[in-house]
Order: structure tokens, then sequence, then C-alpha cells
């Protein structure tokens, strides 16, 4: 084994110091910004890591991958009298040599009535081999709706009644970076790494766009109204 010369090891370490150093103000600026931009609104940023968001939320997948599992910088706030939070969402798939991390912005909306699990974003290359091996997700009506969105829940029905034309119209336009899940009482908007202010803004835009064309029909039902 060949030694290393100590002055490598030295510029080294000091270059990892630099990486950690820049990496912690872009991360404390990051967080000023998220906070003056939720005081704006009347809301709140808290100062604590949650590690309970996979039970808090059991039915959305997002939270339930991987191990090491925590969300931070999380906003808590209400739009039009309904609770909604945003989050910095981290979760590590693997050990050791295979160890990867993901990052994930998060924008979850309570909703005032239970809901059923689905989940939906754009399709990929591999839901196609997925096809191929009978891994089929649900299918529509606009075949060019069922083309671009791969939709799963295990209550198909549910499916069809919250994606009705108008949904699928809005869906269409909406920025393909977002997965969209409903759990048991909530819609969650969600991205691969972690949101800027904008996507947020347009996450939560999104969460609320959807929430308001379930129809009435089907709120009553879900709250067990006119049986």
């Amino acid at each position: 084994m060949v030694p290393v010369h100590p002055v490598v090891i030295i510029i080294i370490i000091l270059a990892i110091g630099v990486f950690g150093f820049l990496s912690w103000q872009k991360d404390k600026k990051r967080r000023e910004a998220l906070r003056l931009w939720a005081q704006q609104r009347g809301w709140r940023l808290a100062p604590l890591k949650i590690k309970s968001m996979h039970r808090d939320y059991p039915a959305l997948k997002v939270f339930q991958k991987g191990h090491s599992r925590h969300a931070k910088n999380i906003i808590k706030g209400e739009i039009k009298g309904r609770p909604v939070m945003m989050m910095d969402y981290r979760y590590t798939v693997g050990h050791g040599k295979n160890r990867s991390t993901h990052n994930r912005g998060v924008v979850v909306l309570a909703c005032d009535f239970p809901t059923v699990p689905l989940f939906i974003r754009r399709e990929n290359p591999l839901d196609r081999v997925g096809e191929f091996f009978g891994a089929d997700d649900i299918d529509f009506e606009s075949s060019e709706f069922s083309r671009k969105f791969f939709v799963k829940s295990a209550d198909k029905k549910w499916a069809y009644d919250i994606i009705h034309t108008r949904t699928m119209d809005y869906l269409m336009k909406t920025p393909s970076c977002f997965t969209i899940e409903f759990g048991f009482g909530e819609i969650a908007i969600y991205q691969t790494g972690w949101c800027g202010i904008d996507n947020y803004e347009k996450a939560l835009e999104m969460a609320w766009d959807l929430h308001e064309l379930i129809p009435d029909y089907v709120v009553r039902q879900m709250k067990g109204e006119g049986r």
C-alpha cells in the first residue's frame, strides 16, 4: 500500500471542511427564506426534526420508504380553514456501499372527510416494462390521460370518482415533477429534491384545486351523509 503524503491528507480534510461549511451556509440561507415566506402568510416554521411521519400518515407511500426517515424545515398553516403542512423529507435506502439518500419536498393538505389511498404520477418507461409483465395501472376513458399518467388504487371506483373529466383536464396541465397521493384523510403533493418557494406555491395550489375538484356527492358519501 502506497503511503499518503501528509499534505494530501491536510488538503482533503480542508476540502471536506469547506464543503461542509458551504452546505451549512446554503441550508441556513434557505431556511431563513422559508421562515420569511411562512411568516408573510401567518404560518410557522417549526425548529425540530420529526421522525414519525410514517406513523402519522400510514397510507402515504412517500413516508413509508427506506430507513433513517425524518422531516425538517416543517411549515404549518392553513388554506381557507384547512390545515396544511410543508416539509423537507429525507430517507435512506440500503446500507454500506449500497446506501443512497433521497430528498423530497412534500406538501400535505388535510381534508375534512375520509379519503381512500390513491397514487398518481406521470408515466415513465419502466411502467411500460411493468405492463408487459402484468403490473398494470388503472386506465381511463381518455387514452391520452392513460398514456401520460400512472394511477394506482385498491378501489377503482374511488379512482374513477375522483379522476373525472375535469380532473383529468386539470392534471394534464400540471407540472410533471409532482407526484400526488391521497391518504386516509389528506392529499399529498411532492417532488424529487426539496422544494423551492415557487414549487411550494405550485404544490399548494395543486393540493387545494384537487380538493375542490372532488365531487360533492363523493364528499357526502365519505362523510356518511344521506345514507
